[in-house]
Protein backbone atom coordinates (compact mmCIF):
# COMPACT_ATOMS: atom_id res chain seq x y z
CA UNK A 1 0.00 0.00 0.00
CA UNK A 2 1.54 3.60 -0.54
CA UNK A 3 1.23 6.41 1.23
CA UNK A 4 0.15 9.88 0.09
CA UNK A 5 4.19 11.12 0.45
CA UNK A 6 4.56 10.89 -3.17
CA UNK A 7 6.25 9.15 -5.63
CA UNK A 8 9.97 8.15 -5.31
CA UNK A 9 10.68 8.22 -8.56
CA UNK A 10 10.26 11.91 -8.69
CA UNK A 11 13.40 13.91 -9.48
CA UNK A 12 14.41 15.68 -6.75
CA UNK A 13 15.94 18.77 -8.24
CA UNK A 14 12.38 19.52 -10.72
CA UNK A 15 12.38 22.96 -8.75
CA UNK A 16 16.14 23.75 -10.01
CA UNK A 17 15.22 23.12 -13.53
CA UNK A 18 12.14 25.46 -13.16
CA UNK A 19 14.24 28.05 -11.41
CA UNK A 20 17.12 27.16 -13.98
CA UNK A 21 14.37 28.14 -16.53
CA UNK A 22 13.37 31.14 -15.38
CA UNK A 23 16.66 32.39 -14.78
CA UNK A 24 17.76 31.67 -18.01
CA UNK A 25 14.20 33.38 -19.71
CA UNK A 26 15.36 36.81 -17.33
CA UNK A 27 18.91 36.33 -18.79
CA UNK A 28 18.15 35.85 -22.37
CA UNK A 29 15.31 38.58 -22.04
CA UNK A 30 18.06 41.34 -20.49
CA UNK A 31 20.65 40.39 -23.01
CA UNK A 32 18.07 41.19 -25.83
CA UNK A 33 17.19 44.19 -24.32
CA UNK A 34 20.88 45.24 -24.17
CA UNK A 35 21.41 44.52 -27.66
CA UNK A 36 18.46 46.45 -28.47
CA UNK A 37 19.80 49.31 -26.56
CA UNK A 38 23.30 49.21 -27.67
CA UNK A 39 22.22 48.76 -31.58
CA UNK A 40 19.89 51.92 -30.78
CA UNK A 41 23.28 54.28 -29.48
CA UNK A 42 22.08 54.79 -25.81
CA UNK A 43 24.96 56.09 -23.51
CA UNK A 44 24.36 52.98 -20.79
CA UNK A 45 22.53 49.99 -22.41
CA UNK A 46 23.25 47.88 -19.19
CA UNK A 47 21.47 50.52 -17.09
CA UNK A 48 18.24 51.45 -19.88
CA UNK A 49 17.77 47.12 -20.56
CA UNK A 50 17.58 46.71 -16.76
CA UNK A 51 15.09 49.32 -16.78
CA UNK A 52 13.34 48.44 -19.76
CA UNK A 53 12.69 44.79 -18.27
CA UNK A 54 11.50 46.26 -15.09
CA UNK A 55 9.20 48.98 -16.44
CA UNK A 56 7.25 46.35 -18.46
CA UNK A 57 3.69 47.42 -17.40
CA UNK A 58 1.66 46.92 -20.06
CA UNK A 59 0.19 43.25 -20.59
CA UNK A 60 0.83 41.39 -23.93
CA UNK A 61 -2.13 41.73 -26.19
CA UNK A 62 -4.59 38.55 -25.67
CA UNK A 63 -3.34 36.94 -29.12
CA UNK A 64 0.45 37.48 -28.26
CA UNK A 65 0.34 36.28 -24.57
CA UNK A 66 -1.84 32.99 -26.06
CA UNK A 67 1.16 32.56 -28.63
CA UNK A 68 3.79 33.16 -25.83
CA UNK A 69 2.27 30.60 -23.58
CA UNK A 70 1.96 28.23 -25.86
CA UNK A 71 5.32 28.32 -26.79
CA UNK A 72 6.28 28.07 -22.99
CA UNK A 73 4.05 24.97 -22.86
CA UNK A 74 5.21 23.50 -25.87
CA UNK A 75 8.56 23.68 -24.65
CA UNK A 76 7.68 22.43 -21.15
CA UNK A 77 6.32 19.11 -23.06
CA UNK A 78 9.23 18.79 -25.13
CA UNK A 79 11.77 19.02 -22.56
CA UNK A 80 9.67 16.54 -20.02
CA UNK A 81 9.14 14.28 -23.60
CA UNK A 82 12.68 14.22 -23.50
CA UNK A 83 13.34 13.38 -20.15
CA UNK A 84 10.45 11.06 -19.81
CA UNK A 85 12.22 9.13 -22.92
CA UNK A 86 15.98 9.15 -22.13
CA UNK A 87 18.03 8.50 -18.84
CA UNK A 88 21.45 8.86 -17.28
CA UNK A 89 23.60 11.23 -18.39
CA UNK A 90 21.50 11.54 -22.24
CA UNK A 91 18.76 12.52 -20.39
CA UNK A 92 20.55 15.72 -18.82
CA UNK A 93 21.99 16.55 -21.83
CA UNK A 94 18.45 16.62 -23.70
CA UNK A 95 16.74 18.21 -21.29
CA UNK A 96 19.72 20.86 -21.02
CA UNK A 97 18.93 21.23 -24.63
CA UNK A 98 15.63 21.31 -25.66
CA UNK A 99 15.27 23.51 -22.50
CA UNK A 100 17.77 26.09 -23.47
CA UNK A 101 16.20 26.04 -27.23
CA UNK A 102 12.56 26.21 -25.54
CA UNK A 103 13.48 28.89 -23.47
CA UNK A 104 15.55 31.30 -25.80
CA UNK A 105 12.77 30.92 -28.49
CA UNK A 106 9.76 32.11 -25.90
CA UNK A 107 12.29 34.87 -24.60
CA UNK A 108 12.67 35.95 -28.53
CA UNK A 109 8.81 36.24 -29.21
CA UNK A 110 8.44 37.72 -26.64
CA UNK A 111 11.04 40.54 -26.93
CA UNK A 112 9.84 40.98 -30.75
CA UNK A 113 6.54 41.05 -30.16
CA UNK A 114 7.47 43.57 -26.59
CA UNK A 115 9.49 46.11 -29.46
CA UNK A 116 6.58 46.38 -32.13
CA UNK A 117 4.06 46.80 -29.62
CA UNK A 118 6.10 49.84 -28.08
CA UNK A 119 6.96 50.85 -31.72
CA UNK A 120 3.56 51.73 -32.21
CA UNK A 121 2.76 53.56 -29.49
Amino acid sequence: MHLARGSSDDDPYVWLWVLGALALYALISYGLQYRARARRGSAHPGQDALHDLKDREDPQPPGNRFVSRLIMLCGAGLTGLAAYLTSGALRVLTVGITAVVAVTVWAYYDHRTETRASARR
